[in-house]
């Protein structure tokens, strides 16, 4: 059972953005750091890629370890289970689609999980570089 209201959990949810957090201005840094050239939040790809690289035709997605259930860092919440459950496995079907509508359109695709970008952010952007570079 959740500790508030339905209105007061979808209040609590509208708020929460997936712009300019402290993730995406990190890797962005770190990005920027190494000189690569890129663009943000390309809406008119397939699963709005958070950075995309035009020249190397690589799309690369920023995942939370909350919101995309990261095994090893993923704690579920303890209330309203169900819910969350669905709610995992409805974000990784679409991870899994836009993965591969990019693919069908030619792109390459990468993931940036939160915790790498915690842990070592320059070795999370010289993966990028590597996969720009073959």
């Amino acid at each position: 059972m959740d500790r508030i209201s339905k209105r007061e959990r979808s209040a609590l949810m509208s708020r929460i953005r997936g712009d300019n957090l402290g993730p995406e201005t990190r890797l962005r840094m770190a990005l920027v750091r190494l000189g690569l050239r890129f663009r943000r939040n390309a809406g008119m790809l397939p699963g709005s890629p958070d950075f995309v690289f035009e020249d190397g035709r690589l799309a690369v997605f920023l995942h939370g370890c909350f919101w995309h259930g990261h095994g090893e860092h993923y704690r579920a919440p303890k209330s309203n289970r169900a819910f969350w459950r669905r709610k995992l496995a409805d974000n990784r079907r679409r991870d899994a689609r836009a993965r591969r509508a990019l693919n069908r359109a030619g792109w390459r695709v990468a993931a940036v999980w939160e915790c790498a970008l915690r842990k070592d952010a320059d070795k999370a952007v010289r993966g990028i570089a590597s996969k720009l570079a073959a």
